[in-house]
């Protein structure tokens, strides 16, 4: 045999060897961050029960300045819906709150449309501390497909995202700390 038959030969075990290593990765994912704000569970849940308070907090309203949103359902709560369809930095999609329990959580089934496709499940908690503290946690969850497994080769979601999740909670925390008591 030829030694281009033998190099062939391996490169086709390489990148056999590379698809098993990719179909072999987690088949999900969690993104996880927690701040400790000086406000009660009740002021900081309204900032997140709400998504026409979002654009005040969230990390990604202000990357473009002409995206186009829309509201559908309740004001607030669960059935509340909100959609983006912007640019390529915020993309497109919809978020409907599917539970919603005052003060304690928030359930959210976040859809991704551009620029790739994508269901997660996103949850923001909201425990007592002590007197009018709150420690709250945004997690968003999701299954990865082959090709998310293939991204997440190269890219990990918790760097990619958990950054956002902290500048979003900050915000929160400047936002429910500053407020003056109802």
């Amino acid at each position: 045999m030829s030694i281009y038959i033998y190099i062939l030969i391996a490169i086709i075990a390489l990148i056999v060897l590379f698809l098993v290593i990719v179909a072999m990765q987690p088949p999900t994912f969690t993104v996880e961050r927690s701040a400790k704000m000086s406000a009660p569970p009740q002021r900081v849940f309204a900032q997140v029960n709400d998504f026409h308070n979002w654009d005040a907090w969230s990390p990604w309203a202000q990357l473009d300045p002409n995206c186009k949103n829309t509201f559908e359902g309740p004001p607030a709560g669960t059935g509340a819906k909100f959609a983006w369809d912007g640019n390529k930095k915020v993309g497109a999609g919809r978020m409907t709150i599917t539970d919603s329990r005052p003060p304690e959580l928030v359930q959210i089934k976040l859809e991704f449309l551009r620029p790739f496709a994508a269901t997660n499940t996103t949850l923001f908690t909201f425990k007592p501390i002590g007197v009018n503290q709150t420690q709250t946690t945004w997690t968003m969850r999701g299954e990865k497909n082959f090709m998310s497994k293939l991204f997440c080769m190269f890219a990990n979601m918790d760097k990619m995202v958990g950054g956002d999740f902290e500048r979003g909670l900050a915000k929160i925390k400047s936002l429910t700390e500053g407020a003056t008591p109802a």
